[in-house]
């Protein structure tokens, strides 16, 4: 080894710090590689390397050799099945720059663990095993390297000495792998044949093959030129809490998150508009005369301006985009499969909102780049989409600010990450359409019925009696002079929404229409009856969500499936059983019952006409006239 390529941490990094990832297929050696940088820069402390030789003789894979991999495969998990899981970081340093790697796992599993890795890197070493070639997991982690904004690339043909040092193998991937990723756009790939556990190529150049003129490892990593860093971008803001600790005093505190900001620089709030100057900025060590990228501090404003949590701060002449619809690239995260029109929570910035996928414009082929039509996404899939925030959000297109383009996508229920997302563009300013008021409003509508307009959510197996006993219920109702309408399944599909079907998408789809319709009823002064199957939580609580406290009754209709089917009154169960009609809920499609139901009405046993009068009472008891 040579002691002098590599110095501490303390040592002047005449280029900075570069972040970059290492990734690729499963068992690739990403870990063996990072392992290899950090043993070679002289950073493990003795006692370390003491615990790394015992480590190796009972979790490695070399040997009797030492296993560089397992610096990096610190979960226990990982040593015992010699992959990677989980995101490591780890810090080294040379003469002349300085370094931040992520150890990224190959599993298609751990996906997600891979993009967060990416999402903060300059720059990318896809590693491909010299045996395997070009692999389906190397060819998704190009394309989301190039969905996150990552330019700079490094082709590690590794394991080279288990094809006998070939010349002829390592042209042969890269002419595969550059073939696949010239598309991309990448600014430079670099390939370099190496060999992770013996270290040639990696920080010296290798005798084994003296076919290959080009850098090592590390030699490109220190003198690659990357982009400019997100301080030479438009100045943003994004407010993470309003600090008022009294009376005298209220700032701005968060992260700056690009750009660069002054005392007496004017900015304004991006949603509204609002205009002041800075009058202080107070960092960490005190007041300071700026800020750049990075750096967390509290701004003070000279004037009394509304601003709250996840709004964003900018130039006057560089604002973002408001919007709230826009286009964006979707990688999906969770085993549920993402569906047009299910709502989920959106974190951008600091900003929180529902939001939903409207349309999927088409999915994406990592294999050969092709764009496929698609219905949904299913995990570790790629789309490019069309969103809808349920409030106007501040963005900017991601590959001009990975700050304010990047977002997630919160599963609402069990509060899994279920997608990153990069925006592309804005497809409507949220500032082209308002909301037109009228001359007279709910309220004076619902006194004018005498009535507390609701939504009563009728939800249950199909044959469970919610028709039914939604038709009883209307009777009672319009003989007590109520003013009523019913919203049935059966009846939208033969107009609103004959042209949907029953995929798991289209049921999305058609909860989503009848919440719209039912607010309006809602705002009409009228009770409205919605009986609908409504199989998912996720869309009966979008419903809720659209109207205001006191506007939605979930009523679940509780009928076992067993007695569902031996009812059967239009025949649909025993078709289904026959395979006639695909998709059936409660046989091969889900139905998940109500967690917390204003009201159940438990079927078996009992009689409509009873079960009716029961809601109408719990009703009344609720303040429903």
């Amino acid at each position: 080894m040579d002691t002098n390529a590599y110095a501490a941490g303390t040592e002047a990094a005449t280029r900075g710090l570069l972040r970059f990832l290492t990734c690729g297929s499963v068992d690739d050696g990403k870990s063996t590689l990072i392992g290899r940088l950090l043993y070679d820069s002289q950073l493990i402390m003795e006692d370390t390397l003491k615990s790394l030789e015992k480590d190796s003789r009972r979790h490695g894979t070399t040997g009797e050799e030492i296993d560089l991999a397992l610096l990096v495969d610190g979960l226990e998990a990982e040593r015992q099945q010699g992959i990677t899981i989980d995101v490591a970081y780890r810090f080294f340093a040379t003469p002349r720059r300085s370094f931040i790697v992520a150890d990224t796992p190959g599993h298609e599993q751990y996906t997600r663990n891979m993009a967060t890795g990416a999402s903060n890197s300059d720059l990318a070493i896809i590693l491909i095993d010299a045996r395997k070639g070009v692999l389906t997991q190397t060819k998704r982690h190009t394309y989301i390297c190039s969905l996150l904004g990552i330019r700079h690339i490094v082709v590690a043909v590794n394991k080279i000495d288990l094809v006998g040092f070939s010349q002829d193998a390592f042209d042969r991937i890269v002419g595969d792998y550059v073939t696949f990723a010239a598309p991309l756009g990448f600014h430079s790939i670099v390939p370099v044949p190496i060999s992770a556990r013996y270290g040639d190529n990696v920080t010296t150049r290798s005798g084994n093959m003296p076919w290959y003129r080009g850098t090592t490892l590390v030699g490109h990593l220190e003198t690659v030129e990357v982009e400019q860093e997100a301080a030479d971008k438009p100045f943003r803001f994004p407010v993470q809490w309003v600090n008022r600790p009294n009376l005298d005093f209220r700032g701005f505190s968060g992260t700056v998150a690009s750009g660069r900001i002054a005392r007496g620089d004017q900015v304004v709030v991006a949603a509204s508009g609002k205009a002041s100057r800075v009058a202080r900025i107070l960092a960490p060590g005190g007041e300071a005369d700026s800020a750049a990228a990075g750096e967390a501090v509290t701004l003070c404003l000279e004037d009394e301006i509304d601003i709250a949590r996840g709004d964003v701060l900018c130039p006057p002449s560089q604002r973002p985009a408001v919007v709230d619809q826009f286009a964006a690239h979707i990688l999906w995260m969770d085993e549920e499969p993402m569906l047009p029109g299910r709502q989920y929570l959106m974190r951008i910035g600091n900003l929180w909102t529902p939001a939903s996928v409207t349309s999927i414009r088409h999915g994406v082929n990592v294999n050969t780049l092709e764009h496929e039509p698609a219905r949904q996404v299913e995990l570790n899939g790629i789309a490019f989409c069309n969103l809808s925030t349920a409030r106007p959000v501040a963005v900017d297109a991601y590959e001009e600010n990975r700050a304010t383009g990047a977002f997630i996508l919160v599963d609402r229920f069990t509060n899994r990450t279920a997608a990153a997302g990069m925006v592309a563009f804005p497809l409507r300013r949220a500032t082209n359409i308002h909301h037109e008021s009228t001359l007279v409003d709910k309220a004076a509508r619902a006194a004018l019925n005498q009535q507390k307009p609701v939504v009563l959510w009728f939800t249950g197996l199909s044959g469970s009696g919610k028709s039914t006993v939604a038709k009883l219920v209307e009777r009672e109702l319009h003989r007590a002079g109520r003013l009523t309408y019913i919203l049935d399944g059966d009846n939208v599909r033969h107009g609103l929404n004959r042209d949907l079907g029953f995929t798991d998408a289209d049921r999305v789809e058609n909860i989503r229409r009848i919440g719209e319709v039912a607010r309006l009823f809602v705002d009409a002064g009228v009770i409205v009856l919605c009986s609908f199957i409504s199989p998912f939580r996720a869309e009966r609580q979008m419903v809720r969500d659209l109207m205001e406290p006191g506007e939605f009754v979930e009523v679940f209709v509780d009928t076992p499936l067993e007695e569902c089917m031996r009812r059967d009154p239009k025949g649909l169960y025993a078709r289904a059983r026959a395979g006639a009609i695909p998709n059936f809920t409660g046989l091969d499609s889900p139905y998940e019952p109500p967690e917390a139901p204003e009201i159940t009405l438990r079927t078996v046993g009992t009689t409509p006409e009873a079960l009716a009068q029961e809601l109408l009472r719990r009703l009344r008891e609720m303040g429903y006239p």
